[in-house]
């Protein structure tokens, strides 16, 4: 059975990570999605190594261009534009990275294409949003982390706040607001007939991620500091270094967990009266000294077999060969387009009966350009004159 987003069509006008991780998630659960590029201006992540062995296809290309076709086009060409005009008939849905005003620069912003098909989604992933005071910055990550107030409670208190592995406003705020406002969308759509913006701002999402935190601030005008509450280091729960320069994670806050915990690592006299703010640090250097007698893996070896809410801290190599990963298949294998085959993250979200079916790997810029524009009805002299004039540059 075909992915639960079948029938779907989606322009993708959108570069780097937050946009094309967005698409390449609606593209495994069915959707079809066209990227636009533009010849001349690769997406930078077309320059992130490794590349594939005699190609200069990045494994970035490869991986988030995955279901995906590629159309080039140089938009500031009017007979650009109008191809687009035209994919609308078919396409319903748009995706675009821009700054805000960029597209509108085209002809391509929502109010002008909405004058074409009134049913469209048009999604705008930014840092800040379409009418922010700051909406023409410039920004990254860690731009929308410092600004969301995240990074003022998360770190040490003796270091300050910390960088993390991963692009959390990027991805978790920018990718998965836009899936959600998308399909959110697609559902209103589904009702009443019309289209709508789709306005995400990866501060904004970032902002939300507070949750908790300044749910608590709203109400009692408390800022939250660094190590300062039991979810951010203010507690047992935290990451502990073993003996040989590994780590575990403890998060076992409930008073079971942390009896168990204290059992398994021999100090049962920490059990009585739980952990008060006064002794905490005290508390936390002796569970960090014992930890360190100990091996990650021979510590693990005791935790398997002890219901406390105690993981290890895994390498990304272990991660990916460990049995929960290869039991729920995050894994995959696919072709690519000049032969061979690449491996590649799953996605997480599972289905019972529509499932995800993973197509091809991501291809170079423009490799669907001439079999887009034949399907659309234009002659091979028509493509061969727009090559020449440079309508895909």
């Amino acid at each position: 059975m075909a992915g639960p987003l079948q029938g779907l069509k989606i322009l993708d006008f959108t570069t780097l990570l937050p946009g094309p991780f967005c698409t390449m998630n609606l593209a495994d659960m069915g959707a079809e999605v066209l990227r636009i590029t533009s010849g001349s201006r690769p997406d930078m992540a077309a320059f992130a190594p490794p590349f594939f062995p005699g190609t200069d296809l990045s494994f970035a290309t490869a991986y988030l261009g995955r279901g995906k076709r590629c159309l080039a086009l140089n938009l500031k060409d009017e007979r650009a534009v109008r191809i687009v005009h035209q994919l609308l008939k078919d396409y319903n849905i748009l995706v675009e990275q821009f700054r805000p005003g960029v597209m509108a620069r085209f002809g391509l912003d929502y109010e002008s294409l909405r004058e074409i098909n009134p049913s469209l989604i048009y999604c705008s992933i930014t840092g800040y949003g379409q009418d922010s005071p700051i909406s023409s910055r410039a920004g990254h990550d860690i731009n929308y982390l410092a600004r969301s107030g995240l990074m003022s409670y998360s770190g040490k208190k003796e270091t300050g706040p910390t960088l993390m592995g991963m692009q959390i406003a990027d991805v978790a705020s920018g990718s998965n607001n836009a899936m959600i406002g998308i399909l959110a969308a697609v559902i209103s759509r589904a009702n009443t007939g019309r289209g709508q913006h789709v306005d995400i701002s990866m501060t904004d999402g970032a902002i939300a991620f507070n949750a908790l935190v300044a749910g608590a601030y709203l109400v009692d005008g408390q800022e939250p500091g660094r190590e300062g509450y039991l979810l951010n280091g203010g507690s047992v729960y935290d990451f502990y270094e073993t003996k040989d320069g590994g780590y575990v994670s403890f998060g076992g806050l409930e008073p079971q967990f942390f009896a168990a915990f204290c059992r398994a690592i021999g100090c049962p006299d920490l059990i009585e009266g739980g952990v008060t703010p006064q002794d905490l640090l005290k508390v936390k250097d002796e569970i960090r000294t014992v930890m360190k007698t100990r091996t990650r893996d021979e510590w693990m070896e005791i935790f398997d077999e002890t219901d406390a809410c105690v993981d290890p801290v895994l390498s990304l190599s272990e991660v990916l060969n460990d049995p929960h990963a290869k039991n729920r298949g995050l894994v995959v294998e696919l072709e690519l387009a000049g032969g061979g085959r690449v491996r590649q993250l799953a996605s997480p979200i599972r289905f019972s009966e529509t499932r995800q079916v993973y197509t091809t790997a991501g291809v170079q810029a423009g490799t669907h350009t001439a079999e887009v524009l034949r399907e659309m009805g234009y002659s091979e002299k028509d493509i061969e004159i727009f090559e020449n004039e440079g309508l895909f540059r």
